[in-house]
């Protein structure tokens, strides 16, 4: 089978093309190589194999789609600008490669279907994650406000000002669409879903929550937590944690997420679902931070727990993964202490340039972040 990555020189699809090279498939990826994520050079990445075809197109080039497609079986869909803040004041973008950029991949299916589609959808749809109240009843919180994270009071809350307790969060969860980023994920998903059952393509939508591991881009300031963490450690700075650093997230290794989409594709009940894919093991983002900076050796660092607010951001959110288990045979494999390690092997000799207080000079000029 052949299979199409979009966005395939990117973290997670240099990840997905080696794990279905590795089980019998060929892949050609398409990338526009953003410079942003590869640099001014805009060259082919080392850490892609080989053995990938690599087509150089913006996935807008009709042209470029109908070449890229040309004997494809499946199609993985990657292709995404990605950063919560930086949405927010690059809304033109991202709604034109994240919603456009789908809208024509699916026109140019309509004409010629292929077997699966596997697109990437993310947890930022969900905003916050699910919570119960004291009598352990699923409850909404209200969206806090200015005031209440001046006073830092960072905690989710009912209607009555009652303090919320976070829980695993399903896929049956509503979508609350807190920044422009999410919004156009949400989009991403549902037209891959629609289109593929109007068109007979079977279709997967899979939300990854926080990725971490090799190959991720270090000095783009937008990518992962992880890896903007390690990005200020190997440059001897101490990685920066908005609020008090006690929200809970919850990480999965791309190792993990590449197997994901493998059977994503394999799996014929999967057809027509939404599934989350992590770790299901919450933890904070300032014990993260400090796992972190151990892995890399550097234990003259320490967290800056700024106290700080970014609009968009969220406090609680972590998944429930049984659906991913019925329907995929899936489970994480990779434990946190173990992803860490190899990422700070593949760490060893990098270069990372921190772009960290450009963007945040970014957010603040613009009254996005408190």
């Amino acid at each position: 089978m052949k299979v199409l990555i979009t966005g395939g020189a990117g973290f997670i699809g240099a990840h997905a093309a080696n794990e279905l090279l590795a089980n019998g498939y060929t892949v050609r990826a398409l990338d526009s190589l953003v410079p942003q994520v590869h640099g001014p050079e805009r060259k082919r990445p080392p850490y892609l194999s080989g053995e990938v075809e690599l087509i150089v197109a913006d996935i807008r080039n009709t042209e470029a789609l109908t070449r890229a497609l040309k004997g494809a079986d499946a199609v993985i869909h990657l292709v995404s600008l990605v950063g919560v803040g930086q949405s927010m004041y690059q809304m033109d973008e991202y709604t034109s490669v994240n919603n456009l950029g789908t809208a024509a991949l699916l026109q140019t299916l309509s004409k010629s279907p292929v077997a699966r589609l596997v697109v990437a959808s993310s947890m930022s749809i969900y905003g916050e994650g699910l919570y119960v109240d004291e009598k352990g009843h699923a409850a909404t919180p209200v969206e806090r406000t200015l005031e209440q994270l001046k006073l830092s009071d960072w905690e989710a809350r009912d209607e009555h000002g009652a303090r919320l307790t976070p829980a695993p969060t399903p896929e049956s969860k509503s979508p609350s669409l807190a920044s422009v980023y999410a919004l156009s994920k949400f989009d991403q998903e549902r037209m891959c879903l629609m289109v593929g059952r109007a068109y007979h393509i079977p279709a997967v939508a899979l939300r990854f929550f926080n990725t971490y591991g090799p190959f991720q881009a270090l000095s783009n300031p937008y990518t992962g937590v992880l890896s903007n963490f390690a990005a200020r450690v190997l440059n001897g700075r101490a990685p920066l944690i908005f609020e008090d650093g006690l929200q809970k997230r919850d990480f999965v290794s791309v190792y993990d997420v590449a197997r994901a989409c493998r059977l994503a594709l394999e799996k014929p009940e999967a057809a027509g679902l939404a599934i989350n894919i992590s770790s299901g093991l919450p933890m904070t983002v300032s014990d993260v931070a400090t796992r972190t900076i151990r892995a890399l050796g550097r234990p003259d660092i320490e967290p800056d727990i700024t106290g700080k607010y970014r609009t968009g951001d969220i406090r609680h959110c972590f998944a429930d993964i049984s659906l991913a288990r019925r329907t995929l045979g899936w489970e994480p494999h990779v434990l946190l202490e173990q992803g860490l390690e190899d990422l700070a092997a593949w760490l060893t000799g990098q270069t990372a340039v921190d772009h960290g207080v450009e963007a945040r000079a970014e957010l603040a000029a613009r009254g996005l972040m408190v």
